[in-house]
């Protein structure tokens, strides 16, 4: 019997992003642009004009690329809409990920391929067989357990159910990342309170702060587990990775596409290694657990493994922010690079580096680098450490641009 191929699929919010899911052996990258994605509140962001460039670097490296216009859409927001889909066909973007029917509707007269979103929260064949007529790949609602998936994955083949491809409808489902305390996030508490929709790509994540829970006729506060009550764990299924690809999804999705370069390089380079260890037969315990530490050491609020083995009420964080166990503190920035001697140069304008220290590097051509550091060369001299204002080089494998930035790990408060 043929072993499944599966499409590992990584978030990227920025240039650096980009280089760091080629880094971690992505097969395909999703990502959005100006306010028509699920993610424009986030600090940084691509522009139209990107958008060429993002598919050549996807092109050069061999990976499919995707271009979120997830929202819900307006009337004002056609001609952007318009816009946007005009550079994705010239630019030769793989696929449009989106559940909004204008999107659909223009992506089907262009001849645009698409993907259906989360947000349109298909939870059963029948609503597959009605997106097939638009889409060759469906992201599955994130309520749903393995079992509910594998059901609709059998009945894809059994009815043989095609999209516009010719081919079988492809599934798609999350692995990894964030949970929102809405149903497929399809949140409106953020509008309510802010007048910032959720659905817009502007949620204010009111969900991740504290709460007093107070009887509303006797003024009482009510007694319950820790006050994040409506933040859930991120999930993570990595120790439950092979009974997620024996569902028969077919694409991974990795969620984070405003974390940083460091996120996405580690989280997609476990991810990589275990779908590649389940199709070697060298998945184990002991790799999981690896995994599990390296995961842990980027962003995230802690782990469960999400509705998919039937849980129906989520776990909750009991803290705000990351449990990280590491921490980066930002040092400084790139300024050139001598590749005769393999030498990198940055501008220490934060804190301090001393020999031994560990090193992250980020930046569009590294993507992320970690390395510990073993000499240092400061104002022209070595050294032993470095300060605020001084310029220093040590050995460094890539190119080294003034778009590069330079943090010290040290671990978290908290770890």
């Amino acid at each position: 019997m043929k072993k499944q191929k599966v499409e590992l699929l990584a978030p990227v919010g920025s240039f650096d992003s980009l280089q760091a899911a080629i880094n971690g052996g992505a097969d395909a990258i999703y990502f959005g642009v100006e306010q028509l994605n699920m993610r424009t509140r986030s600090a940084q962001s691509f522009y139209i004009s990107d958008i060429k460039e993002i598919s050549a670097v996807c092109k050069k490296n061999r990976i499919k690329s995707y271009i979120t216009l997830n929202t819900v859409m307006y009337e004002h927001d056609m001609q952007l809409l318009q816009a946007i889909l005009k550079e994705v066909k010239k630019c030769k973007i793989d696929a449009v990920i989106a559940s909004d029917f204008a999107v659909i509707e223009y992506c089907s007269q262009h001849g645009i391929p698409l993907h259906i979103s989360t947000q349109a929260n298909v939870s059963n064949i029948e609503s597959v067989k009605f997106f097939s007529r638009f889409a060759n790949v469906i992201v599955l609602a994130r309520e749903l357990t393995l079992k509910q998936v594998q059901h609709i994955t059998d009945e894809i083949k059994r009815k043989k159910i095609k999209g516009p491809s010719g081919e079988l409808i492809k599934i798609e489902i999350f692995v990894h990342g964030a949970l929102c305390m809405a149903v497929s996030g399809k949140c409106y508490m953020s509008l309510h309170t802010q007048n910032a929709s959720a659905n817009r790509g502007a949620c204010v994540q009111n969900c991740r702060r504290p709460y007093i829970v107070t009887d509303a006729e006797t003024g009482e506060e009510l007694k319950i587990e820790g006050e994040y009550i409506m933040s859930p764990k991120d999930l993570c299924t990595i120790d439950i990775l092979d009974q997620v690809i024996a569902s028969g999804a077919d694409v991974l999705k990795i969620e984070g596409r405003t974390k940083g370069a460091d996120y996405v390089q580690v989280v997609t380079k476990c991810y990589r290694e275990a779908i590649d260890a389940i199709a070697d037969g060298t998945y184990s315990k002991e790799k999981i657990e690896e995994w599990k530490g390296e995961l842990t050491k980027v962003y995230n609020r802690g782990f469960w493994e999400g509705y998919y083995l039937g849980r129906q009420l989520g776990e909750w964080t009991p803290q705000p922010g990351s449990a990280a166990t590491e921490k980066k503190l930002y040092i400084g920035k790139g300024s050139k690079y001598y590749p005769k001697i393999g030498v990198g140069e940055f501008i220490i304008e934060a804190g301090m580096l001393k020999v031994g220290d560990t090193l992250m590097i980020t930046g569009p051509k590294c993507g992320m680098v970690k390395e510990k550091l073993g000499e240092l060369t400061v104002n022209g001299e070595k050294a032993m450490e470095a300060v605020k204002g001084d310029k220093i080089t040590f050995p460094f494998v890539t190119k080294v641009t003034p778009a590069d930035k330079l943090y010290k790990i040290v671990e978290a408060a908290h770890a």
